[in-house]
């Protein structure tokens, strides 16, 4: 076994007595845990340290791994310039796991360096580590706003890459959890931070790793998680391993949680494969969704297949019911993928002959043609989730306080600008952020004034 343990950490640059200035003193638990990882790391002696870090390089649909011979930091910015850190790069397995990443199809790389510099989400590890082991060259690994199952696949392929260098390594998962734990922290109080708290360090403490695919985006981001996605490629890291997992601190008195987890394996482990059960589980469910659908959503689909397999827009089928050959409307065709929107496109006035071409016409759309993703692929058709929202005409009103985001959706215009969000969406709970995101679809500003339209969908799935 290549990687020998993994830790699962917080950096919070308070905690460096420089940095801190005397505040470290209120996290003492997490200080003395972390001491405890440090030591655990130099009796382990690894040659390689591989550090997962939210604050390195970060794109929206590829895991950067920082490249060169190595990279030198500080904490200058966060006044402490006396505390600098200078690492050499293991080459040899960042170029085998690029390798690896190329092979399996999964977009990681060292291309689209920003800032070489090292981020404090890796220097605060460091500065326990290197505080006791002064040697192994270290990985250093960005997320990514992929979805959660393609962090696990960077795991696997990180201990494929040490297994097959035959590397000793530690795998250092940083990552704070919430920042919305106390009303007088710096972020605020929101009900779903200590939620939040509780559910990882419970999951991470009985190593259930699978449970970590049954955190939504939308918990998480009202959670205001920070380390969630590094968790999950260090789970990646112990697929099919049975692991022994201790759970050493958890403080959230400033406001943001701060967790430590040490894992060692223990032997292989076949019902630990989690990434295959999960998807075996999420073809299972959607499968069952297929064959419920109504006709509404089973056209959306034939739409989606045909395009993606074939290439081609179907014909409108004449079997179809009467509603959907024989009226018009507007129309929007969403797609989500492990919980992730995978493509969403529509009209709010109809445009096509009739609601059934109104469908095709956007699953075309939506699959291939939403400009902040790449096309559907045939590989995804089996986890694709797809629901049609059929809009009612929109009606102009006076005043915020005649919406309600449970079951109006909202047009805001600004001169030819117009920006449309629809009702009853996961993450969005008041009228104002509504609004906003709206404005910010159509690029209008804040302080712009603005018109107001809403309307009711009728939602298919």
């Amino acid at each position: 076994m290549s990687i020998v343990a993994s830790f699962m950490v917080p950096h919070p640059p308070m905690i460096v007595p420089a940095v801190g200035k005397g505040s470290e003193a209120e996290i003492t638990a997490t200080t003395h845990a972390y001491e405890q990882v440090a030591d655990e790391i130099a009796a382990l002696k690894p040659e390689t340290i591989i550090i997962s870090s939210p604050h390195s390089v970060m794109y929206a649909d590829y895991f950067h791994i920082s490249p060169g011979k190595g990279a030198k930091g500080s904490f200058r910015q966060f006044r402490a310039p006396e505390v600098s850190f200078s690492e050499t790069y293991d080459t040899e397995l960042v170029s085998q796991l690029e390798n690896l990443a190329r092979t399996e199809g999964l977009p990681a790389g060292t291309l689209g360096e920003r800032d070489p510099s090292l981020d404090h989400g890796t220097m605060v590890p460091l500065y326990f580590i290197r505080q006791k082991y002064s040697e192994g060259k270290i990985v250093r690994i960005g997320l990514s706003g992929l979805p959660l199952t393609d962090h696990y696949r960077l795991g696997r392929l990180v201990r494929e890459a040490a297994e097959r260098l035959g590397r000793r390594a530690v795998y250092v998962a940083s990552g704070d959890l919430s920042h919305k734990l106390q009303s007088y922290g710096p972020y605020g109080y929101a009900e779903e931070g200590p939620q939040y708290d509780r559910r990882i360090m419970d999951v991470c403490g009985r190593a259930a790793f699978g449970e970590l695919f049954g955190f939504s985006e939308s918990f998480c981001e009202k959670a205001a998680e920070c380390g969630h996605r590094s968790f999950v490629i260090m789970a990646g890291v112990w697929d099919g391993i049975r692991v022994k997992a201790t759970a050493l601190s958890h403080e959230d008195v400033t406001g943001v949680g701060y967790g430590i987890c040490s894992f060692y394996p223990e032997g292989p482990d076949e019902s630990r494969h989690f990434l295959d059960l999960y998807l075996a589980e999420q073809e299972q469910m959607l499968t069952a969704q297929k064959d419920a659908a109504d006709a509404y959503v089973r056209l959306a689909r034939s739409t989606v297949e045909s395009f993606v397999i074939h290439r081609k827009i179907p014909k409108l089928p004449k079997d179809l019911p009467a509603e959907l050959l024989h009226t018009k409307a507007g129309a929007f065709v969403s797609i989500h993928e492990h919980g992730r929107l995978r493509g969403c496109i529509g009209t709010f006035l109809p445009t096509a002959g009739c609601l059934g071409e109104e469908i095709i016409q956007n699953a075309v759309s939506a699959c291939s043609r939403d400009p902040r993703f790449d096309p559907v692929t045939k590989d995804e058709l089996k986890y694709l989730e797809i629901n049609v929202d059929v809009l009612s005409a929109p009606e102009p009103i006076d005043s915020p306080a005649q919406l309600d985001v449970r079951k109006y959706g909202v047009i805001v215009t600004a001169g030819s600008r117009r920006g449309l969000l629809l009702p009853d969406l996961d993450g969005v709970d008041t009228v104002e952020q509504q609004i906003d995101i709206a404005r910010r679809k159509a690029g209008i500003g804040k302080q712009e004034k603005i018109s107001l339209q809403r309307f009711e969908v009728v939602r298919h799935k």
